[in-house]
This record gives structure tokens, C-alpha cells and sequence, in this order.
């Protein structure tokens, strides 16, 4: 089933929220140590499962993307899914995943919004949030340009896509979560940024880097509320859109192969679930070890 968030009615139904002004979250003023909830049964923490959760993945409009990876992992361990992108192309991937599709522009603030209206009205509260949004694709390519080439609207351009997408998803269902208490949100970073950077690529290591920011930064907010914010970062992944060059780059790893997008789509399943109760504020990387190999010269 598909939807159009930027068609969605706003006379009829639950009162629209405003994104802009999210609910508080419901915070432990109990001193530590003294009188909080008991913590839940260790079964309950260990398992991977998400049964019945309503998991929202963002930027899963390619058939061979991480984000249509992680769709599929997080329906096969029982959640609810929700995929979003900006094109109609998501009608496909919804109807092939067997998940709920939805269409918003999510560096609008308002279509944001009505996103999350449409859906709480579709399939209930999310509890889980994957910003996978703003990974470059074919149809919306990385600006490669060194700083002093590059324009102002293509800086803006690369940190609403990478970084703004993540922060008005964020902002717009964290506080649900919160008053709720229970959450997870995942983040997908990159190691450019976070950990290197390549000459041409300021704008998405800028963005890319912020994102880990704002996951830590988040983390601590909500650390109190039963919600755990992480990020992942993968290196070279063998997409779509990978060109030539990258995958060349990625049989360079230690690991000796570009990585794959079920296996990052693994990394932000576990962030997910259960189990990763006692994980916040952390970045995982996930490159076939490239950031820790020496560098090689030749």
C-alpha cells in the first residue's frame, strides 16, 4: 500500500501536530539508583525481535539501496514498516516488500508533518526510525567539488539532504517515542566526515559528519525517556550508484570486497531492536575494516 503524504487530508481525522513543537519528553526525576523502573526480563532485552512495532525507513526507493535492505530485515523480524522517498518509484518497493509506501519531500518541514500524520493514521505510533535519506544516488548525485568551486545553494543542497532530512525526522517522532518510553533511532552517516574525507566531497563530509552530532547530541536528550539514538556508518557498499572508482576502492579493504547493502542493513537492525537496549549515542562502522588498516602507498 502506497500513500502520498504531500496529498494527505488535513480537515478530517487526528489533529495534525506540529512538527515544530514536538511533546515533551516524559523524564526520571527519581536520583539515581533510588526507586526507577525495574529493568525488563532478560528475555525481553536480548531478542532481536519487533513484533508489532511500526518501523519507519527513510530513502528506500532503490530496489538496491540500504534502505530497501532494512526495510526488508526490520519486516522480517516482525515490525510494521513504513518506506518513504521523494519519488512515486516507492509505490514498487512497497508493494514488493509487502510494507506500507509513502511519498514526502523530507527537507520540507511540512511534508514532514504530514507524513507523520498519515503514518500514525495508516499504522500507529512509530517506534523505530531509520534516516537512511540523503544517501547519493543516480537520480540525486554527490556534489563533487573542491570548497572554493563550490555554490551556495549546492552546500545547502547536500546538508538538507544528508543532514536537515535526518533532523526534522528526528524532531517530528522523538517525542512520541519519549512520552511512550521506548524508542530507537538509526542514523545513517558515512565514514567521510565522521572518520576521513576525500578532496571534492566537503559538503556531504560536513553533512555526513553533522548527522553523527546530532545522534550523539539526541542521545542525551532522550536517554532518560527508554529511547537509544545511534548512527551507522558504512564505507564502500556496492549499490546501484556505485561507480567504477568506488568499487575499486572497496576491493581495497582489508576485507578485500565492497560491502553489501544487506550487511549494513544488518548493523542498523540490531541498533533496532531489543537487544541494543543498553547502546546509545555510539557510531558503528561498518567498512570491511578500511579505517583501521594503515594506508598504503604506492
Amino acid at each position: 500500500m502506497a500513500h502520498d503524504a504531500r496529498g494527505a487530508d488535513r480537515s478530517g481525522g487526528r489533529p495534525r501536530r506540529d512538527v515544530s513543537r514536538p511533546g515533551l519528553a516524559r523524564r526520571s526525576r527519581t536520583p539515581a539508583g533510588a526507586g526507577r523502573d525495574e529493568p525488563a526480563p532478560m528475555s525481553d532485552l536480548v531478542t532481536m525481535r519487533l513484533d508489532g512495532r511500526v518501523a519507519l525507513v527513510t530513502g528506500a526507493g532503490s530496489p538496491d539501496g540500504i534502505g530497501y535492505a532494512t526495510a526488508r530485515r526490520l519486516a522480517d523480524l516482525g515490525a510494521r514498516v513504513a518506506v518513504v522517498s521523494t519519488t512515486r518509484r516507492i509505490h514498487d518497493r512497497a508493494e514488493e516488500l509487502g510494507v506500507t509506501g509513502f511519498v514526502a519531500d523530507l527537507t520540507d518541514e511540512s511534508e514532514v508533518g504530514a507524513l507523520a500524520d498519515a503514518v500514525a493514521d495508516q499504522l500507529g505510533d512509530v517506534e523505530v526510525l531509520v534516516n537512511n535519506a540523503g544517501l547519493a544516488s543516480r537520480a540525486s548525485p554527490e556534489v563533487l567539488r573542491p570548497v572554493t568551486q563550490l555554490s551556495y545553494e549546492e552546500w545547502r543542497g547536500e546538508i538538507d539532504r544528508n543532514l536537515t532530512t535526518a533532523f526534522l525526522c528526528s524532531r517530528a517522532f522523538t517525542g512520541g517515542m519519549a512520552e511512550r518510553g521506548w524508542g530507537r533511532i538509526v542514523n545513517l552517516a558515512a565514514t567521510a566526515g565522521a572518520v576521513n574525507a576525500l578532496p571534492t566531497e566537503a559538503a556531504y563530509a560536513a553533512a555526513k559528519a553533522g548527522v553523527v552530532g546530532l545522534t550523539r547530541a539526541l542521545a542525551m536528550e532522550t536517554v532518560a525517556d527508554g529511547v537509544t539514538v545511534n548512527a551507522v556508518a558504512p564505507g564502500t557498499i556496492h549499490t546501484a550508484s556505485s561507480t567504477l572508482v568506488e568499487l575499486k576502492q572497496g576491493h581495497g579493504t582489508p576485507v578485500g570486497r565492497p560491502g553489501t547493502p544487506d550487511e549494513v542493513a544488518a548493523a542498523v537492525a540490531f541498533l533496532c531492536s531489543p537487544a541494543a537496549s543498553y547502546i546509545t549515542g555510539q557510531m558503528l562502522v561498518v567498512d570491511g575494516g578500511k579505517s583501521v588498516g594503515e594506508s598504503q602507498f604506492r
